[in-house]
């Protein structure tokens, strides 16, 4: 269907152009908002009616002709009509849709994917500082980039993954007095406990491993603990190899991979930053005032100029991610995408015009931001009583041992990004039609098991006689397999693994629905090959899908 979906767009083209030269360049097909209207629309008409000064019925009947004149509408479309002021609709022919069977079935695991074109993007996603346990929102937030970095490898891109480590500033420093006063014995609520400590049982974990002369190993360090407890810079160290190692651990259990850990610590020892505030210096994009140094980010259209330095000597917390992205630029990165909380919603302004300011080069509205809402969570009928101050919250690995890493990474998906989210611990578990992630995993376990039950060899399905495969479930089931290329790219263009996971619900229930249309397994041997080519070839796009997501597709359930 994509071959004639592509003559039939071509035809489009060569019409329009016929009618005013230049609008073959705008030719397209859009989805009825009625499926029963038929299975392309064209408006192509009602936008020309204006410069050509008729009326849009009269374009639309010119261009109808004209379509219905094409060799390619003559071999595809079953019919051209036009509706109301000057719509088409296009109605194909069975023989049309049947084509994407065995597309699918040729391309297999490539269906839907772009080849590659040679360019680059980073993505930097969970970028969690190394004083806990990864939460629930990093979970989201590791789902989300995953996710949209396997959206962009099947647009052809070569995608590079990243976590920026916050291992230096006033969080490292509290965390490693933390680890301290529990090695000296104290605990919260004691005298002389600060209040802003972290007071979570992890941080006498640490301790207890810092005295013990533990060894601890994690992808891109390893810190033997000297035991003395006044050791505060061996004891940072440690507190933050230790809690790199659970991190780690974290993005095991999720399946979440990086090519590069980056350090913010490197951005001061390696001179970026001293050397991105003197450029801003240079460039007269500072000042003084009241002892510290500014960053005159409303000539960028920031709401406010915005301190870089403080009086104490400190950089704020924006120079250094100013000086990361100038390194994201100079390593070739020309397309950077940010995913971060939307606590971070007010540095994207300053960031920006810093990377402006700084004048290397970096293009305005670079690089882009995807912002996530956090996560609550259900559990038993009730919320899961989370507390930063008192250090207890879900971790990513709990979640993921109440459920499962496919419930986790599907749920997160579930979502645009910026909206709120509540994680039914109790659904995750459910096997029923309610629990999204099973709905579409037992569709593909469905086909697995027909499959299984026929016995044959599938590769020899691509070459069968599809021509009795026209049931009304059968076509549209044909219909959504033919939707998922336009569906992957949409969805890498606006960062919405979502759409994916409403994609893969609505392919389920259309597969569901023929199932129970048509019998498979049937006598009739050159009918049954038809139908088993074509659930084959919904299986293989139920696994594409969920391979997008970081979701297995199991045989059996």
């Amino acid at each position: 269907m994509l071959q004639a979906k592509q003559e039939l767009l071509a035809a489009l083209a060569a019409g329009l152009e016929q009618l005013s030269p230049g609008a073959g360049e705008k030719a397209a097909f859009e989805s009825p908002k009625v499926a029963a209207h038929g299975d392309f629309a064209v408006t192509a008409a009602m936008q020309l009616a204006k410069p050509l000064k008729r009326n849009p019925r009269q374009v639309a009947e010119a261009l109808r002709e004209s379509l219905l004149a094409a060799p390619a509408f003559q071999q595809w479309a079953e019919a051209v009509e036009i509706a109301g002021p000057g719509f088409l609709n296009v109605r194909l022919k069975a023989a049309a849709k049947q084509q994407v069977v065995r597309e699918v079935l040729a391309a297999a695991g490539g269906f839907g994917q772009q080849p590659l074109h040679g360019r680059r993007v980073l993505v930097e996603f969970v970028s969690a500082n190394p004083t806990g346990p990864l939460h629930v929102g990093h979970g989201r937030q590791g789902a989300l980039g995953d996710a949209i970095c396997n959206l962009y490898a099947t647009q052809g891109w070569n995608v590079h993954r990243e976590f920026y480590y916050n291992d230096a500033g006033v969080q490292i420093q509290t965390l490693a007095t933390s680890v301290q006063l529990r090695a000296r014995g104290l605990k919260p609520g004691d005298a002389g406990w600060p209040e802003a400590a972290y007071n979570g049982d992890y941080i006498q974990d640490i301790a207890d491993d810092f005295l013990a002369k533990k060894t601890v190993r994690s992808d891109d360090r390893e810190y033997t603990a000297s035991g003395d407890a006044e050791d505060l810079d061996g004891i940072r160290q440690f507190a933050v190899a230790y809690l790199r190692h659970e991190q780690d651990l974290d993005l095991q259990a999720f399946a979440v991979r990086f090519d590069q850990y980056y350090l913010e610590s490197s951005l001061y020892t390696s001179g970026k930053v001293d050397t991105v505030v003197q450029r801003l210096r240079d460039n007269g994009k500072t000042y003084e005032h009241e002892g510290a140094l500014w960053l005159k980010s409303t000539e960028y259209g920031d709401d406010k100029d915005r301190v870089m330095r403080k009086g104490d000597g400190t950089y704020t917390y924006f120079v250094p991610d100013v000086a990361y992205h100038i390194t994201k630029w100079e390593r070739g990165f020309t397309k950077v995408v940010n995913i971060q909380g939307t606590d971070h919603h007010g540095t994207i302004a300053r960031v920006r015009a810093g990377l402006q300011a700084a004048g290397v080069g970096v293009p305005e509205g670079y690089p882009d931001y995807v912002l996530h809402t956090m996560v609550r969570v259900m559990r038993g009928g009730q919320e899961v009583k989370i507390s930063k101050r008192a250090g207890s919250y879900v971790t990513l690995r709990d979640l993921i041992e109440w459920t499962s890493k496919d419930a986790v990474r599907f749920f997160l998906l579930s979502r645009k990004p910026d909206t709120e989210y509540v994680f039914d611990v109790d659904l995750a578990l459910a096997q029923n039609n309610d629990n999204p992630v099973y709905y579409v995993q037992y569709a593909h376990a469905r086909i697995c098991s027909v499959l299984a039950a026929w016995g044959g060899d599938a590769a020899t399905l691509p070459g069968a006689d599809l021509s009795s495969l026209e049931h009304p479930a059968a076509l549209n089931l044909m219909l959504q397999l033919a939707r998922y290329p336009d569906v992957l790219a949409a969805a890498a263009a606006d960062f919405a693994p979502h759409d994916i996971t409403f994609y893969l619900r609505e392919l389920a229930a259309a597969y569901h629905s023929y199932y129970d249309s048509e019998r498979i397994l049937v006598d009739d041997e050159t009918l049954k090959r038809a139908r088993l080519a074509l659930v084959a070839a919904v299986a293989q796009v139920l696994h594409n899908g969920l391979a997008v997501l970081g979701v297995s597709a199991p045989h059996k359930m």
